[in-house]
């Protein structure tokens, strides 16, 4: 993988929600074992009521059995379900918790400069030249240069400083990338936001990763990265 660092003075270089499914499975649970007492009490009364010169006919008998038993199947299954959803929950929350401290990549354009240093991670479908803005929360551009990038996934650090060489404060930062292959046709780059996963917000479901001032799912996370290096 290579690490992108751009220099003022050098332009180009190398380089489900599962609560309201947990509500549901419950009132659905509830609503069939209501209707499974009432279907119970209907078939003993009608057993204990049957005329002995005409009893029930067999047919019938045998298809409101094979109803018990669906229903009591379905009783069953919908326990399982919520007990599925709880262990997935608590899967979920045993993983997140594992993320706190570290460094990741997300998808995302947005990062927080601070110490002078701001991450993200480029990622091309093939070789270009690709133009780097950085935009400040006022959506200003501050920064602007050029890069020759590969194929695949590449760090860019930013060191702060702008196109005129001043320091630009801490904050949140944005980048655009754009780019181009060698015969001037566009090429599709993406973006992904590196940063340490500060805390984990457990309340949620599912819950969520804070990097930075952004929280994000566990599912937007695309890879976990050693952390830079200062120089």
């Amino acid at each position: 993988m290579t690490t992108i660092i751009p220099s003022t003075t050098t332009n180009v270089t190398s380089g489900v929600n599962t609560s309201n499914t947990t509500g549901t499975s419950a009132t659905d649970s509830a609503t069939l074992a209501s209707n499974f007492t009432a279907f119970l009490q209907l078939l003993t009364t009608q057993l204990k009521n049957q005329n002995p010169l005409d009893p029930l006919d067999t047919n019938q008998f045998t298809q409101q059995l094979v109803q018990f038993s669906q229903v009591e199947q379905q009783l069953k299954s919908n326990e399982q379900l919520a007990t599925l959803v709880s262990l997935q929950e608590s899967t979920q929350q045993t993983q997140a918790l594992g993320f706190v401290g570290q460094t990741v990549s997300v998808e995302g354009a947005s990062t927080r400069l601070e110490n002078n240093r701001a991450y993200w991670t480029f990622n091309s479908s093939k070789p270009a030249v690709a133009t780097v803005n950085v935009l400040n929360s006022a959506g200003a551009t501050v920064y602007s240069g050029s890069f020759s990038v590969d194929a695949g996934t590449q760090n860019f650090v930013w060191d702060g400083r702008g196109t005129n060489g001043q320091q630009q404060p801490d904050g949140v930062y944005k980048i655009v990338v754009t780019g181009k292959d060698a015969s001037g046709q566009n090429v599709a780059i993406s973006t992904e936001v590196q940063g340490v996963v500060d805390s984990v917000d457990m309340t949620k479901n599912p819950p969520t990763l804070s990097i930075g001032e952004n929280e994000y799912t566990l599912d937007k996370v695309k890879r976990v990265v050693r952390a830079p290096q200062e120089d």
